[in-house]
């Protein structure tokens, strides 16, 4: 029986209302024994020096996140200054990680570049090549680790270490595949939707691979520098990894709970509770909720300059996707 597309959406709202419900309930039972006297110690224990440098490594990855839109521009052709798409990407990017794609991702960076005087496809296409860029980094990290058998998952789990290589390794061969049609396919273009869809050349593409992959590693170094080194690096981006990808299906916004069930669930032999909940709780703040409130205030001066007729409208595009 096939099904429509309104019984598909109908099935995906299911899914999202099901996990909104397994999620709180997986979390709740995890932690229904939780010492929060353990969690609030944890917290004040932590060296400012600690705080600090997680805050840096933070900054350091907001501002790589930011420079994908950078990338755009090259890829595009319009001839926004730096000045001002550097500041539209990280509000967009600390939207997005708080309040869901929808309204950081895309509604927001529509509004933002189209004041600024970019028309749709060529914010369409921006967007295509900032979401390409996350993905394409996540797919190598991500691959890696799992092709190498990281993280180490419980006893009990049906997937084992055995089908986690087979997953990292088909991984490894999708980023490997986009990476071979930017630098040898012949065909360069295709129209989906009305919208034109070109492959950026080898070089772009190269430069998101080692972008998107460090941001990746960026956002696990924050919380393995707020975590003992008990389960290493590699481990913490790898059950990183896998939290990020269930916080995408679950399609909870900033994957609040399901961040907090996957580290319990697959740390939890190697840190105490309350530890582990003391590190996702200071990452939360250095990397959701800070970055979250200066991205308000450099909204609100955005808004400001373009209300006033400050932003530049953009020339047309010029040769792109080198």
């Amino acid at each position: 029986m096939k099904l429509s597309g309104t019984h598909w959406q109908w099935a995906r709202r299911a899914l999202t209302l099901a996990f909104f419900i397994l999620i709180p309930t997986l979390l709740f039972m995890l932690l229904r024994n939780q010492d929060w006297g353990e969690v609030l110690h944890a917290l004040v224990s932590y060296p400012p020096g600690v705080l600090l440098l997680g805050g840096a490594i933070a900054a350091c990855s907001f501002v790589l996140f930011s420079c994908y839109d950078l990338l755009g521009r090259r890829y595009t052709g319009h001839q926004l200054p730096a000045r001002q798409v550097v500041p539209l990407a990280f509000v967009c990017y600390a939207f997005n990680l708080n309040l869901s794609a929808w309204v950081g991702g895309v509604a927001l960076r529509y509004r933002l570049y189209s004041r600024l005087g970019l028309d749709v496809p060529t914010i369409s296409r921006l967007l295509g090549l900032g979401l390409v860029t996350n993905w394409l980094g996540y797919l190598l990290v991500a691959g890696s680790l799992f092709a190498c058998g990281l993280p180490r998952l419980p006893a009990g789990m049906e997937i084992g270490t055995g089908g986690l290589r087979v997953i990292g390794v088909l991984m490894l061969l999708a980023a490997a595949a986009y990476l071979g049609a930017c630098a040898f396919a012949r065909r360069r273009s295709w129209q989906v939707r009305g919208q034109v869809l070109t492959l950026p050349g080898i070089r772009l593409a190269l430069l998101q691979a080692v972008m998107g992959a460090c941001n990746w590693l960026l956002m696990g170094l924050v919380i393995y520098t707020l975590l003992p080194d008990k389960a290493g690096y590699p481990s913490i981006v790898g059950v990183l990894m896998i939290s990020s990808i269930a916080g995408v299906i679950t399609h909870i916004p900033a994957g609040l709970g399901v961040l907090e069930t996957v580290f319990i669930t697959l740390l939890q032999g190697q840190y105490a509770k309350g530890t582990l909940l003391a590190a996702l709780i200071a990452y939360r703040v250095l990397y959701f909720l800070l970055p979250l409130l200066v991205a308000c205030v450099v909204y609100l001066l955005l808004e400001r300059v373009a209300s006033q007729g400050a932003g530049v409208p953009a020339p047309g595009p010029r040769d792109s996707a080198r």
